[in-house]
C-alpha cells in the first residue's frame, strides 16, 4: 500500500526492526525493505521516508546502543544526501526524550559489511556508523535514526548477510547468542525514538 504523500514511510530492513517500530508506533506506515533494499518497491513510498533500525559503528568510542541521527548520508561511491532538517530535529528531540543523548555525525551507506581497517578508514573521514539502506532511499525528504549494534571491537561476520545460512555454521553460534541479546534491544530503542518523534507532530 502506498504511503500518503506527507506521511513518513518508516523503512526497516528486517522484520526485527519493523516489529520494534510497530510495537511502539502501531499507527506508523512501516515498510520492510530487506537488507540493502532488496525488497523495496518505490510505489510503497510517498515524499517522506525515515530510515530506521540498526547500524555498524565505525568509531571506537561509540558503543552498542548509541543512537545516530545524521544531518547527511553518503554512499561509499561518493553520493551525499542532506537529511530533512525538520524531521531530523523531531528525531533528535525524541532521542533526548527516550535516551538522553544521540550522535550527530554523517552516516555511511555501503553495499557490503564494513569490517577491520575499513572501519577506521571511514571513521577518519568523519562517519559515525554504516548501514546498507539509507543512502539509497530515493524520496524528496529523508531522515534517519540508527542504533549501533556491532562495533570495531565486536564485529559481525559477513555470513549474517544471509542469517538462515549463517545459523547452519557452528562457527557463527557465539555471534548468534550475542545478536539474540543485543539486536532486539537496539531495534527496540530505534522504535521508541520513532514513536516519540511521531507523537511530536
Amino acid at each position: 500500500m502506498a504511503t500518503p504523500p506527507d506521511e513518513p514511510a518508516i523503512i526497516a530492513a528486517t522484520s526485527l526492526e519493523a516489529r520494534a517500530v510497530r510495537r511502539h508506533a502501531p499507527q506508523a506506515h512501516v515498510v520492510v525493505s530487506g537488507i540493502g533494499l532488496a525488497r523495496l518497491h518505490a510505489s510503497s513510498l510517498g515524499r517522506v521516508a525515515i530510515s530506521c533500525g540498526l547500524a555498524g559503528g565505525l568509531r571506537a568510542d561509540l558503543p552498542t546502543g548509541t543512537i545516530v541521527i545524521p544531518s547527511s548520508v553518503s554512499t561509499t561511491d561518493g553520493v551525499s544526501i542532506a537529511c530533512d532538517p525538520d524531521w531530523t530535529l523531531r528525531l533528535r528531540r525524541a532521542a533526548r526524550e527516550v535516551a538522553g543523548a544521540f550522535v550527530d555525525a554523517p552516516l555511511l551507506t555501503s553495499a557490503t559489511l564494513i569490517n577491520g581497517s575499513e572501519r577506521a578508514e571511514w571513521a577518519s573521514r568523519g562517519f559515525a556508523a554504516v548501514d546498507m539502506e539509507s543512502g539509497r532511499i530515493l524520496v524528496d525528504l529523508l531522515a534517519v535514526v540508527r542504533v549501533i549494534l556491532d562495533t570495531p571491537s565486536s564485529e559481525l561476520s559477513t555470513a549474517w548477510l544471509n542469517p538462515a545460512r549463517a545459523m547452519l555454521n557452528p562457527r557463527n553460534w557465539s555471534e548468534a547468542l550475542w545478536l539474540s541479546r543485543e539486536a532486539p534491544k537496539c531495534a527496540d530503542l530505534a522504535g521508541r525514538v520513532i514513536a516519540a518523534a511521531l507523537r511530536r507532530r
